[in-house]
């Protein structure tokens, strides 16, 4: 399925992803999540749109009546953001991987769990998050995909928000000492998410792909036509993308 969408003369669209928002402490995020609050006011008279590419949170799970504390600011500005007419499409990543409705159904923001593909004008360009893409990770994909299982979730409903909350701020803080800062770059060949947009091109032409996950930001041609972007991290790099309806280019906020 493609998503139209139309660009205005003089508009732009914005992506970014990674903030993690809620570690590693209470002040540092609060910082971060007011460096992100100024930079959606910073763009906001010129956004076409906002692209949200998942991991916005460290963790976050909703209960039916029950969602993680804190965040209003940055939730108060979207909801401003959305009820000015601006589209706001947030992808789920491996840390926030559990929005229900709240996003929805509050902020009139669309929600996906998976890449999309939006025909910007006359421009084709796939978003997502990036996690469990590409080639191997076997392991991981099988325990996405019991994540992600409706019936483990309701299991986990049942826990008490205090204890469930506890136990999975834990599981985020292992999974990021597990897996350390952003790997360097090396070659195409050992980016996955780029090796999924070059069997994607193969099946259906995209002129540009744009992804976060990755925590550094990139810019790899795929062919003459087409190319991957990384939009990086909110943790250190701050940078993000911005589509200007001709040209996507890779920036950063200071």
């Amino acid at each position: 399925m493609t998503h139209d969408l139309q660009l205005d003369h003089g508009k732009k669209l914005f992506f970014a992803s990674d903030c993690h928002l809620g570690e590693p402490d209470y002040e540092t995020s609060r910082d971060r999540e007011q460096k992100v609050v100024s930079w959606l006011d910073e763009h906001m008279d010129v956004a076409g749109g906002f692209f949200l590419l998942g991991d916005i949170f460290d963790f976050w799970f909703e209960y039916h009546h029950v969602i993680p504390k804190g965040y209003v600011r940055l939730l108060g500005k979207l909801a401003e953001i959305t009820d000015r007419g601006i589209p706001v499409f947030f992808f789920t990543g491996n840390h926030d991987m559990w929005l229900s409705d709240y996003f929805s159904q509050e902020l009139n923001i669309a929600v996906f769990k998976e890449p999309q593909s939006f025909k910007v004008n006359d421009t084709f360009i796939q978003v997502g998050h990036g996690d469990g893409l590409g080639p191997g990770q076997r392991p991981y994909k099988l325990l996405k995909a019991m994540f992600a299982n409706p019936f483990c979730q309701w299991l986990f409903r049942w826990i008490h928000p205090n204890v469930g909350f506890a136990i999975a701020n834990s599981w985020s803080r292992q999974s990021r000492t597990h897996n350390g800062v952003a790997q360097p770059f090396v070659s195409p060949d050992d980016e996955k998410i780029f090796q999924y947009c070059l069997d994607t091109e193969k099946e259906q032409h995209h002129d540009l792909y744009v992804f976060g996950h990755r925590h550094l930001a990139l810019e790899l041609p795929i062919n003459p036509k087409s190319i991957y972007y990384n939009v990086g991290e909110w943790i250190q790099g701050f940078t993000f993308g911005v589509y200007n309806g001709k040209d996507f280019a890779l920036d950063s906020f200071d």
